[in-house]
């Protein structure tokens, strides 16, 4: 099957129902609602953000994704939604906006396939404005030997399949070296094979 087909008419639909599986809108539920003023949503994938945000909190919501090809899927839930949404086809690691830009940067499912993770977070932290707060929930590296063994030897395979997804990225890690003070991040396996499923979620300021 040639690769680029595959990207532009199944990734989409794969991608989507992945990430829209039960355990997975739970923990949207918990990190979206906490959203307020402008705000940047970093991998707007196919909008399955939209339906969470509270309308009462966040004013213009920037969405960023270099995916264009999601942009369909992503249109229609922000229009279900009725948010004031602006879609930017561009990467994370030259996010096109001045300093101090947005009060909140949300990040869900995203740090997994940015090709440069820590100079996508420092581009996130240049735009958030004094105060303002990095909200994300993350899959990643997982603390048992035994799983992380699994996700180094699924990792080449799963990758070609999931759009660039890395299993065992070490999101603290990343944060810490991106200048991010976490505030508050929780963990937790949530259903399902043990190797895609380790969390993490919480809330970052700048260091």
């Amino acid at each position: 099957m040639d690769e680029n087909w595959y990207d532009r008419h199944i990734l989409p639909y794969v991608l989507d129902f992945a990430c829209s599986v039960k355990a997975v809108r739970r923990q949207r539920e918990k990190v979206v609602p906490l959203a307020a003023g402008r705000v940047l949503e970093v991998g707007i994938g196919t909008g399955l953000n939209m339906q969470y945000y509270d309308k009462s909190r966040v004013g213009k919501i920037i969405g960023l994704d270099p995916a264009v090809q999601l942009r369909r899927l992503a249109l229609k839930r922000i229009n279900r939604a009725g948010l004031n949404v602006e879609l930017v086809g561009l990467s994370a690691e030259s996010i096109p906006f001045p300093d101090a830009s947005f009060d909140t940067v949300m990040i869900t499912y995203t740090l997994c396939s940015i090709r440069d993770p820590v100079a996508a977070l420092k581009e996130m932290r240049r735009v958030l404005a004094p105060g303002g707060r990095l909200i994300f929930c993350e899959h990643g590296r997982a603390p048992d030997e035994s799983v992380r063994r699994w996700q180094n030897r699924l990792q080449p395979h799963w990758k070609k399949l999931a759009g660039g997804c890395h299993l065992d990225r070490n999101v603290p890690l990343l944060l810490s070296e991106s200048g991010f003070l976490c505030e508050h991040i929780q963990t937790m396996y949530l259903p399902g094979p043990r190797p895609l499923t380790y969390n993490y979620w919480g809330i970052a300021s700048a260091a």
